[in-house]
């Protein structure tokens, strides 16, 4: 099972996990992050492959994959 975490106090919105995700695992949601803006959820962790493409690039480092695929 994966699980994958955002920080809300670090996450700023930039949407960049959106386009990373080779399984486009995120989604824009309605909660609001600490800057006011809509933040990234992860809208089905079970399709996740653990590649971590969202951690290494948020440039925030807001983003922190759990798993045991690999």
């Amino acid at each position: 099972m994966t699980v994958i975490t955002i920080d809300k106090a670090c996450c700023k919105g930039c949407n960049i996990c959106l386009t990373a995700c080779p399984k486009k695992i995120f989604v824009k949601s309605k909660k609001r992050n600490n800057y006011g803006t809509a933040m990234p959820e992860a809208k089905d962790p079970e399709n996740c492959i653990q590649c971590r493409m969202c951690e290494r690039l948020c440039p925030d480092g807001a983003i922190d994959v759990e798993g045991d695929k690999q």
